[in-house]
C-alpha cells in the first residue's frame, strides 16, 4: 500500500514539473528587446510566407511598432501592479479596452493586406487564427473537434 501511494505521489510530481516546463519558451520572450522580438517574428513570417526583401522590411517595421507598443503596455501594467493602484476595470473601461484592441487589429489587418500578396495574406490569416486559438488555451485536438461541430 505504501509503495502504491509513493508511486502516485512521484507520478503527480513528475506530471506537475512537465507541465511547468511547457511554458519555458514564453518566459524567455519577456527578456528580449522589442527589436529582437520583431526580428524573430519577421524571420518566422519570412519562412512561413516566403516574403520578399521589400516585404520583410515593411513587416519588420510593423512588428517593431507592435512590439514596442506591447512592451510599453506591459511596463505600464507592471508599474501599476507594483504601486498597488491596479484595480478591476469597470464595464465601460473593459468595453473601451476591447474596442481599442479590435481597432488595432483591424488596422493591422489592413496594413498586412497592403503588404502581402493575396495568397500570402490568406496563409497569414490562417496562421493568425490558429495562433489565437492556441493562445487562449484550447488544445489542438479539442480545437479541431469544436471547429468540426460548428461547420
Amino acid at each position: 500500500m505504501k509503495k502504491i501511494i509513493m508511486a502516485m505521489l512521484l507520478l503527480t510530481g513528475i506530471v506537475g514539473l512537465a507541465q511547468r516546463e511547457g511554458n519555458v519558451h514564453r518566459k524567455g520572450m519577456k527578456d528580449f528587446t522589442p527589436e529582437q522580438i520583431a526580428t524573430l517574428q519577421t524571420k518566422k513570417m519570412t519562412l512561413a510566407l516566403d516574403l520578399t526583401e521589400v516585404q520583410q522590411s515593411q513587416i519588420q517595421t510593423l512588428n517593431l511598432e507592435n512590439a514596442k507598443a506591447r512592451k510599453a503596455k506591459m511596463d505600464e501594467l507592471k508599474a501599476m501592479k507594483e504601486d498597488g493602484e491596479r484595480k478591476k476595470p469597470t464595464q465601460e473601461e473593459r468595453f473601451a479596452m476591447q474596442n481599442e484592441r479590435l481597432d488595432r487589429q483591424i488596422a493591422q489587418k489592413e496594413k498586412f493586406k497592403k503588404i502581402l500578396s493575396p495568397e500570402q495574406y490568406d496563409k497569414w490569416q490562417k496562421m493568425a487564427h490558429h495562433y489565437s486559438k492556441h493562445k487562449k488555451g484550447i488544445p489542438r485536438m479539442k480545437h479541431k473537434r469544436i471547429e468540426g461541430k460548428q461547420k
